[in-house]
């Protein structure tokens, strides 16, 4: 009896066992975007980025730790408790607070390399997407052009795969805007889904090495 038991208990672990080690994790370390600021959690992108991973048949799991109000500090502060699970892809959406409150590119270009360094320290297969963004005009020129380039030098100097503006087809139409003029409606963040799937569906059908990749949403 005790043999049947165990036998049970064993044939029972064992799909188990598959499944955890087929399964693969996508972080999305971002701030009130990824988190789906005045959305429902089922309209934010990352969820509809779930759905398509889901229709393609990809054994990708995403982890939305989107935090609004976060800056790339407030990220690199908590990329060590997030690390605590296997992160197979880190899709980084962070800075775009840092330029809302005027916070130097070098600052921000700091903390998101650091959270880079760590993210392939703890696993060095781990493949990277930089989203990145754009601040107003009202920046300025020069510091909405350093701005800008922070992302772009980051994904070429690590090598990641590359959005050049996560909110490409989005920005400065209000129809596709809250009325604060900065957080997607659930319209805006299937735009997102969208942009940021014609970057990531190729990585994740990838090997386990990846060479820099770059896209713009069209």
């Amino acid at each position: 009896m005790t043999k049947i038991i165990l036998t049970l208990i064993l044939f029972n672990c064992f799909p188990m066992m598959a499944a955890e080690t087929t399964q693969k994790n996508i972080l999305i370390l971002g701030d009130s975007i990824s988190a789906g600021y005045g959305v429902a959690p089922e309209e934010a992108y990352p969820s509809l980025l779930q759905d398509k991973i889901d229709q393609a048949g990809l054994p990708w799991h995403v982890i939305n730790a989107g935090v609004s109000g976060d800056t790339s500090a407030g990220g690199l502060g908590r990329i060590d408790w997030l690390l605590r699970q296997k992160v197979d892809v880190l899709l980084l959406e962070l800075g775009g607070n840092d330029g809302l409150r005027g916070l130097s590119p070098e600052s921000t270009e700091k903390n998101l390399q650091a959270i880079i360094n760590k993210t392939r320290s703890k696993y060095p297969e781990v493949k990277i997407l930089i989203a990145g963004m754009r601040m107003p005009a009202s920046m300025g020129v020069e510091y909405t052009r350093r701005f800008e380039e922070t992302f772009s030098s980051l994904a070429q100097k690590n090598k990641t795969a590359f959005l050049p503006f996560l909110l490409e087809g989005i920005a400065g139409k209000p129809e596709l805007n809250q009325p604060d003029r900065i957080h997607p409606t659930p319209a805006g963040h299937k735009i997102v889904a969208e942009n940021v799937w014609k970057v990531l569906k190729p990585l994740l059908e990838q090997g386990p090495k990846v060479s820099a990749l770059s896209a713009g949403p069209k």
